[in-house]
């Protein structure tokens, strides 16, 4: 049997190594000819010497193959060698990962040093069977007022957090990875600014968040494959997390970066653009990553995706697709943040989809008032500044000008303080009660 298994590998062993040639190289899209591979496959392109780039396979295009590289490109040339590796991105999984800072394609950044031996995963989505999840009926507290009191989340959920830029996202979830009941946090960074991976990393995660976290960062002057790559692997980190038991916190900054690297790639190998730019295969690949999230059987896998809303515009398509993919959404207000209301959540124009099955009917209860209390004063705010409106015209916005203050104050939170469950409702019972 041993010898027969040997026989075999032998016959399906390839005699000649056929090694292609670079033919062209257009921006980041390089032709190559002579090879054979399949999309996905990792090839090495060599000038001879030393200088090696690590690129996939994308695309054909009449008898050449289409490559995108993980490194810079510069010194590539017409003529260099490229080598099909056979095999697909593959990265090392393990609990060896807890409290280390990794790149796309699993290899360390931080002061940790190597990895030493280790199982790999290889990257890509596998179809999980729909009848196979569980229903989402537990609640996970993030120790944020406005989340756990309003916008309840549970285990294996998938929300969003839709925000312009400079409006406290990262900060928000910073928050959430000191403070929620995760057991471990597996937090993407995609397309950021380099200066703003550290800063992130010491002082919105924190000593007291790294040590229960894995960070996975592609910043904005990497290759598109990297930003593109950054994601899913992250997701695969998180996976094998779930894979071991635990209920797994997946935050990931964010989708809109992740579809920008996907629409560079697609212009180009020249798929057609769409809508403002992007192309047929992101609103492919979108819910491919985002189904990957959810609750198993061995496990959970709570999704926390950003997305960057162009000029603070949540119906922008990229946002648009998102939303409708997702099982809820947060949207941070500009307004909110320029009025010094942290976290800047707009709990009238956010939702979570499954509160409803996560929570008692009480906490439904209070819930709705306070959300009729915010939403009554905000419909009537501009008659109340100028003065307009006069006091015993309208009970229940008299109702909301009487506690309007003491709801902003239950939403408002600073960066390092954490409330449990109990006192949250305790707060919202005090807030109705008055």
């Amino acid at each position: 049997m041993y010898y027969k298994k040997l026989i075999d590998a032998v016959k399906k062993t390839e005699s000649v190594s056929r090694i292609g040639k670079i033919e062209n190289v257009i921006g980041m899209t390089i032709e190559a000819s002579g090879a054979i591979g399949g999309i996905g496959d990792m090839c090495v392109i060599s000038d001879g010497g030393e200088k090696e780039v690590v690129a996939e396979i994308v695309g054909f295009k009449d008898d050449r193959i289409l490559l995108m590289p993980y490194d810079e490109i510069k010194g590539i040339a017409v003529g260099n060698f490229v080598k099909n590796t056979k095999r697909k991105l593959s990265v090392p999984v393990g609990d060896f990962l807890m409290g280390r800072i990794i790149n796309a394609i699993g290899k360390p950044i931080d002061e940790g040093g190597k990895f030493e031996k280790t199982d790999d995963r290889y990257s890509g989505s596998g179809y999980t069977n729909p009848l196979t999840r569980p229903p989402i009926t537990e609640r996970l507290d993030f120790g944020v007022k406005a989340i756990d009191g309003l916008l309840s989340i549970g285990k294996g959920q998938r929300i969003g957090i839709f925000s312009g830029s400079g409006v406290g996202k990262s900060t928000l979830m910073g928050m959430i990875a000191r403070k929620a009941y995760a057991d471990i946090n597996v937090i993407a960074l995609v397309g950021e600014r380099g200066r703003e991976v550290l800063e992130f990393v010491q002082r919105d995660l924190g000593e007291e968040g790294l040590k229960k976290s894995v960070v996975v960062v592609a910043t904005s002057d990497q290759p598109a494959m990297m930003r593109m790559r950054c994601p899913g692997t992250a997701t695969l980190v998180a996976e094998y997390f779930r894979d071991q038991g635990y209920d797994v916190l997946l935050m990931m900054d964010s989708l809109t970066r992740f579809a920008m690297a996907q629409r560079e790639i697609g212009l180009a190998i020249e798929e057609p653009p769409i809508a403002r730019g992007y192309t047929p295969s992101i609103y492919a690949e979108l819910p491919k990553l985002l189904e990957r999230s959810g609750n198993f059987s061995n496990g959970s896998i709570t999704g926390i995706y950003t997305v960057l809303v162009e000029g603070d515009d949540t119906n922008e398509p990229i946002s648009d697709t998102v939303r409708g993919i997702l099982d809820g959404h947060i949207i941070l207000s500009r307004k909110l943040a320029h009025r010094h209301h942290y976290p800047a959540i707009d709990v009238s124009s956010s939702i979570s989809r499954l509160m409803i099955s996560i929570v008692s009917d009480e906490h439904l209860k209070a819930a709705a008032d306070v959300r009729s209390i915010l939403s009554t004063y905000e419909q009537n705010e501009d008659l109340v500044a100028i003065g307009a409106y006069k006091a015993g015209t309208n009970p229940d916005l008299d109702n909301s000008l009487k506690k309007i203050s003491n709801v902003n104050s239950f939403l408002t939170q600073g960066i390092d303080e954490a409330f449990e469950y109990s006192d949250v409702l305790k707060q919202m019972e005090q807030i109705l009660g008055n």
